[in-house]
């Protein structure tokens, strides 16, 4: 059912023969995720515009981008640890080999140039052009394996978050200017004589010895969350503000500091299931 809360009515209905696994929403198009098929409707006239086959996708992975005139939709391939990047614009379809495991979550950046995804394992997330599919960086969570919950770009795709069922969000540095990714070229991001790298491991002089852990870029900022319940993050509307949203029905609204890094600062604390308890 498509609701319009401004006329508060049904504009619109589809009907499918398998449960419906997920929904995406442009103002352009509606993007309907089953377990291995995805239908894209033209918001209009509901008109079906492609049906692409996947792997079975229970938890109904699916991101777009949100840019006006340049529509990108990613959704799981049709083999292991692979992603499908479909380029409406350009009519270009372009499949990415992310990881050796089966995907666990991704997500795109606001203008669907850059891919963040990760595996089942949850130790690494990697940042990709999803024009060429070249892979621009890779960052670690951690040492052990964890679920990831969700992934988020900045809106100027310069930081990336990351909520995991090991309760904690971290926020990682990019290096890639989203602007110029005909070329992938790194770039710092904005102030960046006050901005702070992803760290890496004191030992990365000899990472051609050593496992690529020894080499690791680490989170710039963390914030330590309740464990047992699922969290989702995303970026504020201020600068360098992350929020996030638990099913437990809390709500946080926290700082980092892009120059010094490490424990971001809780500005704000609701429980909307729990009304009595605040900041």
């Amino acid at each position: 059912m498509i609701w319009d809360d401004h006329q508060s009515r049904c504009i619109g209905e589809l009907s499918f023969r398998s449960e419906v696994r997920g929904v995406r929403l442009r103002r352009d198009r509606i993007v309907v995720v089953l377990e291995q098929k995805i239908f894209v409707y033209n918001f209009a006239d509901l008109k079906l515009l492609h049906q692409i086959e996947t792997i079975a996708n229970p938890k109904g992975l699916c991101a777009v981008s949100h840019v006006a005139g340049s529509f990108v939709l990613v959704c799981p391939g049709l083999q292991k640890g692979q992603v499908r990047v479909e380029h409406y614009a350009s009519k270009r379809t372009k499949f990415i080999l992310a990881h050796d495991s089966r995907i666990a979550c991704f997500t795109l950046s606001q203008d669907g140039n850059l891919l963040a995804t990760s595996s089942t394992k949850g130790t690494l997330v990697r940042i990709f052009n999803t024009h060429d599919g070249t892979l621009i960086q890779e960052v670690r969570r951690g040492a052990d394996r964890a679920e990831i919950y969700s992934l988020a770009f900045s809106p100027t795709a310069h930081w990336l978050a990351v909520s995991s069922d090991k309760g904690t969000v971290h926020v990682f540095s990019l290096k890639v200017n989203a602007e110029n990714l005909g070329s992938a070229r790194p770039s710092s991001p904005p102030d960046s004589n006050s901005s702070v790298n992803s760290p890496s491991s004191s030992l990365s002089f000899i990472k051609g010895v050593l496992p690529k852990y020894f080499s690791s870029e680490w989170s710039v900022a963390q914030f330590r969350l309740i464990e047992g319940s699922q969290y989702i993050v995303a970026f504020g509307h201020q600068k360098n503000t992350v929020v996030i949203l638990g099913l437990d029905g809390s709500f946080y609204r926290c700082k980092f500091d892009p120059a010094t890094g490490g424990e971001m600062t809780q500005l704000e604390y609701h429980n909307f299931l729990k009304p009595d308890e605040a900041f």
